[in-house]
């Protein structure tokens, strides 16, 4: 059973894209002290990732009781290979080795120790097209973007001048997939209203 663990967003699906495909996308929900731009458009990130024909199982897990709930729901879905998107971030790492050793998986990262420039280059020019859902900082003026070959060098030049991360691996910014070569069609939306709370601003879609 090939788990991969799917959010919505461009990074999880290029991961998932090189061992496609998965038997199961997993969509884990967590409490986060601030708003997720994922949680909060939660469905249409089930919408994005049916789409790729993937079956899609979403777990909430309990504040406090995040890996053990993970550990869960991996053993009962009989995992025994687990994808994930990380790229540069040593604690998320090695927290998903301890993961797939408890639960007896192999892990994939195919991302890892990527360049994120670089990466999210290949990210496009792989045919993800991704709306930026989410943002944080001076990474907010580019919340309705649509990240494309068409404007990823304006998104690298943005992010070199903010000096933040251009792939948004520490959540600088959240994307949800609108078209992909797995997908069967363009994810359709309308954007209802945008939200700020503090540093954080994401879109609302319907």
């Amino acid at each position: 059973m090939r788990v991969a663990l799917l959010s919505g967003g461009k990074d999880s699906l290029y991961a998932a894209m090189h061992y496609w495909p998965p038997d199961v996308g997993l969509v884990l929900l967590y409490k986060f002290p601030e708003p997720n731009p994922h949680l909060e458009n939660l469905g249409k990130t089930v919408e994005t990732i049916t789409l790729t024909g993937a079956p899609v199982v979403v777990a909430r897990l309990p504040k406090g009781r995040e890996f053990e709930a993970t550990v869960t729901v991996l053993e009962k879905l009989g995992a025994k290979e687990i994808v994930a998107g990380d790229v540069y971030i040593e604690d998320h790492l090695r927290y998903m080795e301890k993961l797939a050793g408890t639960v007896g998986a192999r892990l994939r990262e195919p991302l890892w120790g990527l360049d994120p420039g670089e990466l999210l280059y290949k990210i496009v020019e792989a045919g993800i097209k991704a709306l930026i859902i989410g943002a944080r900082g001076g990474a907010r003026r580019l919340i309705g973007m649509e990240l494309s070959l068409a404007t990823v060098d304006s998104l690298v030049s943005e992010a070199r001048r903010g000096g933040w991360d251009p792939l948004g691996e520490r959540e600088e910014y959240h994307t949800i997939v609108l078209e992909s070569p797995v997908h069967a069609e363009r994810l359709r939306f309308e954007v209802l209203g945008r939200v700020n709370i503090g540093s954080v601003g994401y879109l609302k879609l319907g």
